[in-house]
């Protein structure tokens, strides 16, 4: 390609947004959602979109078009919750899935309730303020989809996941339990006879767990804040685009209707130069060094004493050098070939070529980010889609993982020994990379261009699939099933009268 069409390339994308105005809600109080809304509000800004992020957190840096609604105080109240009550994720590992859904339906309706009722979310209601487009995050928080029809504006959903059942029958995507696992278990997507019964129950539960218990309680909250706008039921449905953080290098290939577009791996920047201490220890670690986060909702501190225990004797006991992500500003009994940091640049780090393996939660970020950059995965996942994402990786041969109420001296030097010894896992981690690199479009220039054609295009109605207007026994074919089982039933009773009835006269002569 000769740079004058580069040039017209690139024009293109910044230019295709320019002067549209886009709303971006990313209500969740977690460091993980706000990357990838800060990454996805920047992208737009960049591509000539006048973005308004309305969040939690606040952006230091910004592009001019870049505004911001920062609800203050619902951080700090969050943590001072999770103080009071002392919650910590490490026992939240063992929960059961249904558990942990019904957890989750407590946690986001009290987040929406929140975020309704902050101040700066009701003047933005009662503002004049008018938008092109509404982008929310889809996290159990359905009521926000109403900030579409207040301003008579596109709806366009960003999943925080790949496909899955929280989106999937907004737009009539299908889900087959066969080959398809719920984003709660740890199964990949050749399961066995158990499995895939276990998979198709638990997906039955979860729809009625949405249906009976997450949506009438959303419908609730948007009454209590929006009490002269429609039923949840009618605006849930009327979407125009899903951007799904997910890519088939590592989520799998899976079945997504034409408004699902997989933007997987957008929030994935050039890596940048490293701070000159953390710089000078990785390029030092001559036999290499492995990287252990557990990402930014998890705090390290709280593991239990006996695995943190065994966790320092196992990595203090290895010739690589090691970077733990730690909360605390000392660490009992730190390995001298340790490094502590609250922070690192992560994706900086991993893009250095002496880091041998990331000892991760298996949260999606984290995940795509390994990937990214070819870098072999030992999974310790805690809650969530972790579990699936850790089992995904397994399955694709870029790691191993290990439950974390589950680590012990042996299988965790076992795990190491393997990942690092056997050269599968940094081929595959390589090949995967590769996988995801080779892409026609970048993933931020593939959602500015889509933003774009659902204004162009009035919300493209034209790309809803007909399932998302069917009645569910309608969709699942209920009706269609009944009619031919009592065809059927009703043929073989026919069969059975009359043969009974032909052979009543030879009963009787036989009587007789």
């Amino acid at each position: 390609m000769n740079n004058g069409l580069i040039i017209i390339f690139v024009l293109f994308f910044v230019a295709c947004g320019y002067g549209a105005n886009v709303l971006i809600i990313y209500p969740m109080p977690g460091k993980s959602h706000y990357i990838l809304g800060n990454s996805l509000a920047k992208g737009l800004a960049n591509h000539g979109f006048n973005v308004t992020l309305v969040s939690p957190f606040e952006e230091k840096q910004s592009p001019e078009n870049f505004g911001q609604i920062v609800l203050d105080g619902i951080l700090e109240k969050w943590e001072g919750k999770r103080i009071e009550r002392n919650f910590s994720l490490f026992e939240f590992g063992d929960t059961p899935p249904i558990l942990q859904s019904l957890f989750l339906n407590s946690m986001c309706q009290e987040i929406t309730e929140e975020f309704f009722a902050h101040h700066k979310v009701q003047n933005l209601l009662k503002s004049q303020e008018r938008f092109d487009a509404v982008v929310v995050e889809q996290f159990v928080n359905d009521a926000l989809k109403i900030f579409a029809y207040h301003f008579k504006a596109p709806l366009i959903i960003a999943s925080s996941l790949g496909p899955n059942f929280w989106i999937n029958g907004l737009v009539g995507n299908p889900e087959p339990p066969a080959y398809v696992p719920n984003l709660f278990l740890n199964f990949d997507n050749e399961m066995s006879f158990t499995e895939r019964l276990y998979n198709f129950l638990f997906g039955i539960f979860s729809q009625l767990n949405t249906h009976l218990l997450v949506y009438p309680s959303q419908n609730n909250i948007l009454k209590k804040y929006y009490p002269d706008g429609p039923d949840l039921n009618d605006v849930i449905y009327n979407v125009s685009l899903i951007f799904l953080n997910s890519h088939e290098s590592i989520n799998g290939p899976v079945p997504i209707v034409p408004n699902m577009v997989p933007i997987g791996g957008y929030h994935v920047t050039p890596s940048k130069k490293l701070p000159k201490d953390l710089q000078l220890f990785l390029d030092n670690s001559k036999d290499g060094a492995i990287y252990f986060s557990l990402g930014s909702n998890v705090i390290p501190s709280q593991m239990p004493n006996i695995t943190r225990d065994t966790i320092l004797k196992v990595l203090g006991s290895r010739k690589e050098n090691i970077l733990w992500k730690w909360d605390q500003d000392s660490l009992p009994n730190k390995p001298p070939n340790f490094k502590l940091s609250k922070w690192f640049p992560q994706q900086d780090v991993l893009a250095h070529p002496n880091i041998k393996l990331f000892i991760t939660h298996c949260g999606l970020l984290s995940t795509t980010e390994t990937v990214y950059h070819g870098v072999p995965i030992l999974g310790f996942p805690i809650f969530g889609d972790q579990q699936l994402n850790a089992a995904r990786a397994t399955t694709l041969g870029v790691g191993k993982f290990i439950d974390f109420s589950k680590i012990n001296e042996n299988n965790l030097e076992q795990a190491i020994d393997e990942i690092l010894d056997n050269p599968k896992y940094l081929q595959n981690a390589k090949y995967r990379s590769q996988l995801m690199h080779d892409r026609p479009v970048k993933p931020m220039n593939l959602a500015a261009y889509w933003v774009d054609y659902v204004i162009r295009h009035k919300g493209a109605p034209h790309l809803q699939v007909a399932g998302v207007k069917l009645p569910l026994y309608k969709y699942l074919m209920l009706d269609v099933l009944a009619a031919i089982f009592a065809t059927l039933f009703a043929l073989f009773y026919s069969v059975y009268r009359i043969v009974k009835y032909c052979r009543a006269p030879k009963l009787k002569e036989k009587q007789n």
